[in-house]
């Protein structure tokens, strides 16, 4: 047997499991043992798709979360979701669009909406334009648990929280056992044949020993176009502290000014190739070209010919509800402005916690500059001191987030590896030497899910600027999601086996719901067959059993032949 553990604070932080290892101390009250089909490890998208998928086909399912709210992505990291435009009808999966219908119905039962809005069946609450279904973190929490509730009721899934991981047990190359710890005495013991990691950032993986990667493989390696020339274990995507405001003509909600407040206004980003100016500006260097663009933020939310930062991610639209009935519009804001790249959280424990707590204060400052010395587009006045944090929207004291926005996640050493070369536009027309529209991504035989999306890495801890380049809508393949190793854990969340770059378009809402809904169910057909993972991909009839059984759940394996060789 080999035990690893690690320090639990949790009076300190949720992100106590980034301190560094100790010994567990001999006098700690025992663990209570609970058993189940399935742990999951992680609440988010993945985690709730996973546990959802396991539950219907009559598994017993122990579901954890660090945080007071399951739901990730769209609840305690407070984004709206990112989707492809066929999201609608195609792409996903048959829960994930139910999930969608069931927002939108929610708004409809519980809300004060105009007559147009509630007869709108593509009604936007937000009406943000980064999604055709921006809306409040309350809202999905609601409706994932809604999801969830029969299930909770029947005994099939228990849920725990909030509880972090304390300790993982292995026993050769199977996980054994998980503590997961509450406070400072609230210990369990979690055992079950198989146990997936949905954690944001590949905590099962970390602290069972499980091989993985972190950070920028080299180009020696992936043969990627984009790829680096040398392997970088640190260098990975900013992570975001997102906060939510409302704003108040003729109002001050001023905030005390933060510490650090000018030494991050007069902070210049030391990327390559080079930042245009100040982080705290509305020029910004463009994803695409690099080159210097210019953006919009007017709270007003008057029409204009560039774009609106205020209506970007904007999750309560006030023309969508009845007089008086809602105050304002409510903002999302996840902004390059309050991106954070200088340094991440899965270095040294005690180095991870203050880049967090540094990136929260980052946040601050630029909501700060916001009402105080922001540019107005009149060019007359800075700042606007109606601005208001919304905590009510966030569910924490202060506004922000009640986590992190991780976009890069440690990803498992897998069975297979997604690279650029199999779903890149400009990497596959350089290997099949033919010009885009003439192919599609790489076809995968052992597919088990389908997504589409920019292949989109923010600036990196290493000093990377953006790397956007147009990718195929892809499949997700199995042997992404089986270890090269362990036999009984699987991925769920952003830790499969993709690259660094890879991951730039394999970590949005959808495509997280897509891998936890196969995981689900392959840890159901495993059971039911007596099989491994492994053994599945292997076997031809298992493999085709197996999809057969995801497509009759609803979830897509393949493009239809009109979106396949569409250049996103």
């Amino acid at each position: 047997m080999n035990r690893r553990a690690f320090l639990s604070l949790s009076a300190i932080s949720p992100l106590a499991h980034l301190l560094p290892a100790f010994s567990r101390a001999q006098d700690n009250p025992p663990a209570r043992e609970l058993k189940a089909d399935l742990v999951v490890v992680g609440g988010g998208l993945g985690g709730v798709a996973c546990a959802l998928a396991a539950a219907r086909n009559n598994l017993k399912v122990i579901l954890t979360e660090q945080y007071d709210w399951i739901g990730g992505q769209l609840t305690s990291q407070a984004v709206p979701p990112d989707e492809h435009p066929w999201i609608a009808q195609r792409g996903s999966t048959k829960t994930y669009r139910s999930f969608r219908d069931k927002v939108r119905d929610y708004y409809k039962r519980n809300y004060p909406l105009t007559p147009e809005a509630a007869k709108d069946p593509q009604l936007n609450p937000g009406n943000g334009t980064v999604s055709k279904l921006c809306h409040e973190p309350r809202v999905a929490l609601a409706v994932l648990l809604e999801l969830l509730a029969p299930h909770i009721t029947a005994g099939r899934v228990t849920i725990l929280q909030p509880y972090w991981i304390s300790l993982v047990e292995m026993d050769g190359d199977r996980v054994a056992a998980v503590d997961v710890t509450k406070g400072d005495n609230a210990r369990l013991t979690l055992t079950a044949p198989y146990f997936v990691d949905a954690t944001e950032s590949g905590e099962l993986l970390r602290h069972g020993n499980i091989e993985h990667v972190t950070g920028s493989e080299a180009r020696r390696d992936t043969r990627e176009l984009h790829a680096s020339e040398l392997f970088r274990a640190q260098n990975h995507q900013a992570f975001t502290i997102c906060f939510a405001m409302s704003y108040e003509d003729g109002k001050d909600h001023t905030i005390e000014k933060p510490e650090h407040y000018r030494e991050w206004r007069d902070y210049t980003p030391d990327l390559e190739p080079p930042w245009p100016g100040t982080l705290f500006s509305w020029e910004i260097a463009d994803p695409i070209t690099l080159k210097p663009r210019t953006l919009l933020f007017d709270p007003m939310g008057r029409p204009k010919e560039v774009l609106n930062l205020w209506t970007y991610r904007r999750i309560v639209d006030k023309s969508n509800f009845t007089a008086d009935s809602v105050p304002g519009d409510v903002c999302l804001v996840n902004w390059p402005q309050n991106d954070y790249w200088l340094g991440n959280l899965y270095g040294n424990g005690r180095e991870a916690l203050k880049h967090y707590h540094t990136a929260r204060e980052l946040s601050l400052c630029f909501f700060y500059w916001l009402q105080t010395d922001a540019p107005r587009p009149d060019g007359k006045r800075a700042g606007w001191k109606g601005l208001k944090l919304r905590p009510d929207v966030t569910g924490t004291d202060d506004g922000l987030a009640m986590a992190p926005y991780i976009r890069e996640s440690r990803r498992i050493k897998a069975a297979f590896t997604v690279t650029e070369n199999h779903i890149g536009v400009d990497a596959r027309a350089k290997l099949l030497d033919k010009k885009p529209g003439e192919f599609t991504v790489e076809q995968f035989p052992d597919t088990v899910g389908t997504g589409s999306y920019r292949i989109d890495l923010h600036p990196t801890s290493g000093g990377d600027n953006y790397l956007d380049v147009s990718s195929l809508p892809f499949q997700i393949p199995l042997g992404a999601l089986i270890p090269q190793r362990v036999e009984n854990l699987l991925p769920a969340c952003k830790n499969i086996g993709t690259t660094h770059i890879t991951n730039g378009c394999y970590r949005l809402h959808p495509v997280e719901w897509s891998i936890g809904e196969a995981v689900g169910e392959l840890v159901a057909f495993c059971k039911s067959k007596k099989r491994i993972p492994r053994q599945v991909r292997r076997d031809m009839k298992l493999l085709a059993d197996y999809q057969d059984k995801l497509t009759k759940a609803g979830c897509d394996l393949q493009w239809p032949e009109d979106i396949a060789k569409t250049v996103r």
